[in-house]
């Protein structure tokens, strides 16, 4: 087959409809996992593309999607962007992805760049300083507009489809298991309580210390300012009278930065001080030793995020109700914390 290959072209081949052999290149549960197979393998087989001005024209879309991240140095956000552009173009779309540098004005400026059709909707982490600030009316415009879709850092007074991490169980998850393991005096290490996830991990470390029983020691409550030192400022934890033991960390950076700390000051981990992290990213997997942590499964967040965007985008039933969808976390095992006795 010379000629360049069209849907046409596919579906006489298979001996099934256009419409049949278009669903199941969109993955469309309405067509057989077999069909859906014998399509994709052919396509792939004869390099098949679709033409995204056909398709454009035909849904009067531009088929993008813009996402807006905080900033791209964290593992996390790198995973969540794969599963976005994955489950993106499995459905004919492209994506365009700016970067708000944590900054409400960055932010609001993305979203007047891209809006206006440029974009068919939205998927946006919001800014650490727009959290601070309170101040969402770039979103209720947006709103109005195109669909949006929140994930990871939401808020709920932006009423829209979220997908989330299960914060408040990884926080229990990762204090119980420090607990397990023997220790007496756990510290959390977070952010500020305006940040989203930061405020649920450090909920879920409450949770836990309630749960067993054991007091709440402000002490041992660090939320770290990310605008000053942040070594400066967790360095203090490990300088108390009375040092902890346990250290949940709400991220990587954290968690490796304490356990660095704590190895200039002679201070044996696991034996003397056990830390957990939050995201397996690089910075858990190699250091010395390696860091117990949550994983957070950033591509299956990206697929779902998207999945629900395009869902409420391509929807022909209008006010569909609001969903939020968690993603669990689960704890994979390093050598910077004990084992359970």
């Amino acid at each position: 087959m010379g000629a360049k290959v069209t849907l046409k072209k596919i579906a006489k081949e298979l001996g099934v409809s256009t419409s049949t052999v278009s669903k199941a290149l969109s993955d469309s549960h309405e067509i057989s996992q077999d069909t859906r197979d014998k399509v994709k393998a052919f396509a792939k087989l004869y390099n098949y593309k679709p033409n995204n001005l056909a398709l454009k024209l035909r849904h009067q879309r531009s088929m993008v999607i813009g996402v807006i991240i905080p900033e791209i140095v964290h593992h996390f956000f790198s995973t969540v962007i794969s599963g976005i552009e994955s489950g993106a173009n499995k459905r004919g779309y492209n994506v365009m992805v700016c970067f708000s540098n944590e900054s409400y004005q960055k932010e609001v400026l993305n979203i007047e760049m891209l809006a206006g059709g440029s974009v068919d909707g939205f998927l946006v982490s919001i800014a650490k300083e727009t959290q601070e600030l309170m101040d969402f009316r770039h979103f209720e415009e947006l709103k109005e507009e195109v669909p949006l879709v929140l994930f990871d850092r939401v808020h709920p007074k932006i009423l829209c489809d979220k997908v989330v991490v299960d914060d408040i169980g990884g926080g229990f998850k990762a204090t119980e298991h420090l607990i397990k393991t023997g220790c007496k005096n756990v510290a959390i290490i977070t952010t500020p309580d305006h940040i989203s996830v930061g405020l649920e991990r450090k909920r879920g470390y409450l949770k836990a210390l309630e749960t067993y029983e054991i007091e709440m020691n402000k002490d041992y409550i660090i939320h770290v300012n990310e605008k000053y030192d942040i070594p400066t400022q967790i360095k203090k934890l490990l300088e108390l009278p009375n040092v902890p033991d346990g250290i949940f960390a709400v991220n990587e950076i954290y968690a490796a930065t304490a356990m660095k700390i704590a190895q200039d000051k002679g201070i044996q981990i696991p034996d003397e001080l056990s830390i957990i992290g939050f995201t397996d990213g690089y910075i858990s997997q190699f250091s010395n030793p390696s860091l117990t942590t949550l994983a957070q499964h950033g591509y299956e967040m990206g697929e779902k995020a998207i999945e629900l965007l395009l869902n409420r985008i391509e929807s022909k039933v209008p006010d569909v109700p609001y969903t939020t969808e968690i993603i669990n976390v689960e704890l994979k095992f390093g050598n910077s914390t004990k084992k359970i006795s």
